[in-house]
């Protein structure tokens, strides 16, 4: 379990799994990104169950911040961030994974 997985690789997953035209598949997936996109910023939760909950969560400002890379002072003002939170199922299949040497941290 280590490493990443490409947009590329779930589509090939599941063109061998369901035996679906890729365009199509590619179609719906980018459908289902954009649409689940254009929820959270309209200012709706999507909710996944099984999966999880993808929201927009809102932060205070600060005037007296710290850009990490330079170590610069800034202030921030108040901003959105994309937040996910995992569902149940996703969160309980999680807490029993172990890891592994090869897993990296």
């Amino acid at each position: 379990m280590s490493g990443k997985v490409t947009k590329a690789e779930i589509i090939d997953a599941l063109y061998e799994k369901l035996h679906l035209n890729r365009k199509d598949i590619h179609l719906l997936i980018d459908g289902l990104i954009e649409e689940i996109k254009d929820s959270i910023l309209g200012g709706k939760t999507v909710e996944l169950r099984g999966f999880g909950t993808f929201e927009i969560r809102f932060r205070k400002g600060r005037k007296r911040a710290r850009n990490p890379k330079t170590g610069e002072p800034v202030s921030v003002e108040d901003h959105g961030v994309a937040a996910f939170r995992p569902g149940r199922e996703l969160k309980t299949s999680a807490w029993d994974l172990k890891k592994t040497p090869a897993t990296p941290e």
